[in-house]
């Protein structure tokens, strides 16, 4: 059996000739984890176990913010949102993961594409989730008396549609940008899924202006929500301590710092791999660092933000409930 770096290079029938010499790649092969191959079974049985919880733990979040009346707030109205981008980037990336890992490697140049465009569009949109739910906890907090008023219905459905919809234009820009390059010579991507930095690698042209735009774009759609993140809760914080009340100090407190935890797990490291495409880390180490938000962080947050929650335990057990009365 061939190694799998021996497919980096671009004897094949994946590639078609452009002229002269220069070769077009016109199919991918995904490398990722491929220089531990004693170790595919394990992974593959590890990483399908983190994606069905992932299903199940998000869909449970969908499902109960959508049957139990209880909560039908704007806090588990944007939860159930973000669980909706989590179901829908584990979906873009883990199911081809998972194919890599026990059968055929290769992607064609749409299917990246496609993957590399909702990639950026599910982030994107969990970016602007993360900012909305921030602030709707700074709302809640600093102004319980106009609560109802400023997060309306009207409001909240226009948020969470923008943070949809934000993303597309510039993910869409991006990667056809990224695609529109000539990719000649080796065509194996060192990564599980078609990212910006492995696939700038590939790259046989000057990609110095398309790194540049890039990194603003990222500094935009994840620095500056990080920073309106951190100053809603810098706002909480101060409205908590000036608290009378131990029990409404706790209350708050723990409802903001499970997020807290979860946005900064997030935005590490997203911005490790995105601010710096062709950054010195190895490619086998942003493997690594990818793991944490492609399948850790999608995973963890029913756990953290809801499945822990005493009001969601308690709807778990009405609508569990109902469904024993029906039969």
């Amino acid at each position: 059996m061939s190694s799998p770096w021996a497919l980096m290079h671009p004897k094949d029938p994946t590639e078609s000739m452009t002229g002269g010499n220069q070769t077009s790649v016109i199919e991918f092969v995904l490398l990722g984890f491929s220089h531990v191959p004693r170790l595919t079974s394990i992974l593959f049985v590890l990483f399908l176990g983190m994606f069905l919880i992932t299903m199940l733990g998000n869909g449970l979040i969908v499902l109960l913010t959508l049957v139990d009346t209880a909560l039908h707030t704007p806090m588990y109205f944007f939860l159930r949102n973000l669980a909706l981008v989590e179901i829908c980037f584990s979906l873009d990336i883990v199911p081809r993961m998972l194919e890599s890992l026990v059968s055929g490697r290769g992607i064609s140049l749409v299917a990246c594409a496609l993957q590399l465009f909702l990639i950026l569009s599910c982030v994107t949109s969990e970016c602007f989730l993360l900012t909305v739910m921030a602030y709707d906890r700074y709302v809640a907090i600093c102004h319980p008396l106009h609560y109802g008023v400023l997060m309306n219905q009207r409001l909240c459905l226009f948020l969470a549609v923008a943070c949809w919809v934000a993303g597309i234009p510039v993910s869409l820009l991006f990667t056809i940008w990224l695609f529109r390059f000539p990719f000649c010579g080796p065509r194996g991507v060192r990564h599980f899924l078609c990212d910006v930095a492995p696939l700038l690698r590939l790259v046989c042209a000057d990609t110095s202006v398309f790194e540049a735009y890039i990194r603003v774009a990222t500094v935009l759609v994840l620095m500056v929500p990080f920073f309106l993140i951190t100053g809603s809760y810098g706002r909480v914080l101060v409205a908590v301590v000036r608290m009378p009340s131990a029990t409404g100090r706790h209350k708050a407190l723990s409802t903001c710092a499970a997020h807290f935890v979860v946005v900064t797990l997030f935005y590490g490291t997203a911005c490790v791999i995105h601010l710096q495409p062709k950054s010195s880390y190895s490619p086998e180490s942003k493997q690594v660092v990818s793991l944490s938000y492609t399948l850790v962080t999608p995973m963890l947050n029913p756990i953290i933000y809801s499945l822990r929650n005493k009001e969601v335990k308690a709807a778990l057990g009405r609508v569990l409930g109902k469904r024993g009365v029906l039969r």
